[in-house]
């Protein structure tokens, strides 16, 4: 792993007294400093960076889920998404999980294109607008010209904010915008984990303007900098966690590397590297063709080295991941 995140860093960002005497030029150094770190660790490609951006992004649908007034946890929607048979399907919380699997997964280059936002709007439950669609691929675009994480961001939330959209379409944009100035593969789920200060639901366009224009002051110069000011801390400490879940997942990974050669199931690489590419997996999933007995056999064999966690403490329906 690169070198941890130096502890005046974590200080800086982490105190809420420290950080109300910082102007926002100075918290910019400190966000952008510890998004430098961030993107150190993502071109570090690390053996469980799949696990990890996966594991980033049920957190997000997780957030996102309780945004939209819905119960279902983290534990919840991995039933979703992988008890729900083939298929069928997983019902609104798990459609909100599936988008930001798909931001983890595809080409960030592709996220903010039209087709993208539509299945984003689709998952976040939306219904189909074609203008809308058009309006935040035009208004994506426009962003991306912008100079700096901090316009980029206050950009992306108030875009969404302007659209009538709620607050999980400006992490998104917010997270696709991050990938694409910092010539990512793919994106990381870091903003949807978060609440975003400063927003408001609902229409903000003033009478005769259109969805997508240019992002200008709605409240004053004063509210649009501790907006500002605000959405940069959060995305600073949403970023130390997502170095922080690295850390650790990389150590459970590298674990897992250290007992692979003891196991002398069939296929069973294919297995590690299925934990290490995703949040977790069951034992009734084909597999390389291993039986759901042998692949309960091999998760036992792996919890016994210390290796792999079985996710939900439930006798049957079990869950298994780093």
């Amino acid at each position: 792993m690169p070198a941890a995140v130096a502890s005046w860093l974590r200080q800086a960002i982490g105190d809420d007294q420290v950080l109300a005497a910082q102007g926002i030029a100075d918290i910019g150094i400190v966000a952008g400093a510890i998004i430098g770190a961030l993107d150190g660790v993502v071109r570090a490609q690390e053996r469980s960076a799949g696990v990890w951006r996966q594991r980033l992004a049920l957190g997000a649908a997780a957030a996102t889920v309780r945004q939209a007034g819905r119960t279902e946890d983290e534990a919840g929607l991995r039933d979703a998404l992988l008890l729900t048979r083939p298929g069928d399907d997983v019902g609104p919380a798990g459609r909100m999980a599936l988008v930001w699997q798909r931001l983890a997964t595809r080409p960030a280059d592709e996220l903010l294109g039209e087709a993208s936002l539509a299945a984003m709007l689709e998952g976040f439950g939306y219904a189909s607008d074609d203008d809308l669609v058009s309006a935040l691929a035009d208004g994506g675009r426009r962003l991306a010209q912008l100079p700096g994480l901090t316009a980029r961001l206050s950009g992306a939330v108030a875009l969404a904010g302007r659209c009538d959209c709620g607050p999980a379409v400006g992490a998104f944009i917010a997270d696709a915008l991050l990938a694409r100035q910092l010539g990512w593969e793919h994106a990381l789920p870091l903003s949807g984990g978060q609440s975003f200060p400063g927003y408001h639901s609902g229409p903000r366009r003033r009478s005769g303007q259109s969805r997508g224009e240019p992002v200008t002051a709605v409240a004053g110069a004063d509210a649009d900098e501790e907006m500002a000011r605000k959405l940069l801390v959060a995305q600073a400490r949403a970023a130390l966690r997502a170095i922080d879940l690295a850390a650790m997942l990389e150590r459970r990974a590298q674990k897992l590397l250290a007992v692979a050669p003891k196991l002398r199931a069939k296929a069973s690489g294919v297995v590690v590297a299925k934990l290490l590419g995703e949040d977790a997996i069951i034992a009734s999933q084909n597999i390389a063709g291993i039986s759901d007995r042998g692949l309960r056999r091999l998760f036992d064999r792996l919890i016994e080295f210390g290796a792999v966690r079985e996710l939900t403490g439930r006798p049957t329906f079990r869950i298994y991941g780093l």
